[in-house]
């Protein structure tokens, strides 16, 4: 992205957020008590100084100062322009970090102080401690260096300070990694959490009828309760929280132009979403947000009760435009509905916002994606500055479904298909047919029956 499309984009997000605060009438202190955050940040954010790392905090803003459907798609895609903005900012500041480096290295010997006492691990002859050891062991870095030798008359001081900047420079990297090894989960960008399972094929020339192809999904069955009868039951800790899961991006194969963002599960409102538990109440930890759900559900081995909606975030790798011309549902196993318990991530809310949306009815013999709510069918356009978001609404009444998704595209004489799922395995959604539901009311710290 150009120097100057980068800040546009910050600043074209930074106002959509602006007109939506100020609409509402809610001053920063009140939408801050709201959201759970500062006012601070709020601030950063409604005047273009920051980009929140996931969008999951900008849509529950939106949703409070009452955005329309319209509003939330189109402040969406303007998050995404920010963000990869942001993103090739941090890498003209990581390469003008590597040109200070080079620079220090071609400096005169006699000008460049040398850096002493860094420690770079263990002794040769010590045993490498494990990572778990070096989680609980690791020692701040310390770095010294020796006073820089006197100016010499006419000589370049400006070398010297270049060379101290290369070295602090490494000291930092050096840092980074002790905190990386001590804290698995920190930073605040997770882009690596939850990846995109996708793969595609692509081919040139004319298109001709192929079979779609193989899904990498997984069909894994959870890990079913292995309480023991009769065991004294504590209440667990909610799962480890980490670094907020963001959209997903990964690029879907070699020379595919296109790259798809999923949202596992999308909070229609704040109790649209419901999960079975192979559990008992007295095993369950408090719900999740959104922005935990995914976390959440790994952690419980949960599967999306009645109703699952996903996000797809689609966008260009480059300027050229990239027909998507259908996208496809394929059920992979299709079984009796989960003797489980039905727990609700909310309670006692109103009716959600009606997004234009697809559906998908997994009870039918042979399921397609519908438009609905006034959103048109396919075929869309996508480039690098002009993504499209998709929400999908997959219920069933009747059965446990595992089902994944297949976008086809063309880019003038190339076409291909990419395979859509939940980071490598299929997506799930089963019905709760009789079975006991729970709520976790503001307030409590239990779960009590529905």
């Amino acid at each position: 992205m150009s120097g100057e499309a980068g800040p546009r984009a910050t600043e074209e997000f930074a106002t959509l957020l602006r007109e939506l605060k100020d609409r509402s009438g809610l001053s920063y202190g009140t939408l801050a008590k709201r959201l759970h955050t500062s006012t601070s940040t709020l601030h950063r954010y409604c005047n273009g100084t920051a980009v929140p790392n996931d969008y999951a905090p900008v849509e529950r803003l939106a949703r409070v100062c009452r955005a329309t459907p319209p509003e939330l798609v189109e402040l969406h895609r303007r998050w995404i322009l920010a963000d990869a903005a942001r993103g090739a900012k941090a890498e003209e500041r990581i390469a003008e970090v590597g040109e200070a480096g080079e620079a220090a290295e071609a400096g005169e010997a006699g000008d460049v102080p040398e850096a002493a006492d860094v420690p770079a691990g263990p002794a040769a002859d010590e045993p490498e401690p494990t990572s778990a050891r070096a989680a609980d062991t690791a020692e701040p870095v310390v770095v010294r260096l020796p006073p820089a030798p006197p100016a010499s008359p006419g000589g370049p001081p400006r070398r010297r300070r270049t060379a101290l900047i290369a070295a602090v420079a490494v000291a930092a990297v050096v840092g980074a990694t002790v905190l990386v090894a001590q804290h698995p989960w920190s930073g605040d960008d997770g882009r690596d959490q939850q990846a995109v399972g996708a793969t595609a094929t692509t081919g040139p020339g004319p298109r001709t009828a192929t079979s779609p192809p193989a899904s990498a999904s997984g069909t894994a069955d959870p890990a079913p309760s292995t309480s023991a009868p009769g065991a004294p039951r504590t209440k667990p800790a909610a799962p480890p929280a980490g670094t907020p899961t963001r959209t997903g991006r990964s690029d879907t194969g070699t020379g595919t132009p296109i790259t798809v963002g999923v949202r596992p599960y999308v909070y229609e409102d704040a109790c649209s979403q419901h999960f079975l538990v192979d559990k008992e109440p007295a095993q369950m930890g408090p719900p999740a947000s959104e922005q935990d759900a995914p976390r959440w559900a790994a952690a419980y081995a949960a599967v999306s009760s009645d109703e699952q909606r996903v996000a797809l975030t689609v966008q260009g790798t480059g300027a050229d435009t990239v027909v998507l011309e259908a996208l496809h549902v394929r059920v992979t196993a299709k079984d009796a509905p989960l003797a489980w318990n039905d727990y609700s991530m909310g309670s006692g809310c109103g009716g959600g916002v009606d997004t234009k949306s697809f559906d998908i009815d997994l009870d039918r013999g042979s399921p397609v994606v519908a438009a609905k709510g006034g959103q048109r069918d396919f075929p869309y356009k996508v480039s690098e500055s002009d993504p499209e978001v998709f929400y999908i609404n997959a219920h069933t009444a009747a059965h446990d479904v595992r089902w994944d998704l297949s976008l086809d595209w063309s880019s003038g004489d190339r076409h291909g298909t990419v395979r859509i799922d939940n980071d490598g395995t299929a997506f799930r959604t089963s019905a709760d047919v009789g079975r006991p539901g729970y709520d976790y009311p503001p307030g409590y710290t239990d779960w009590i029956p529905r």
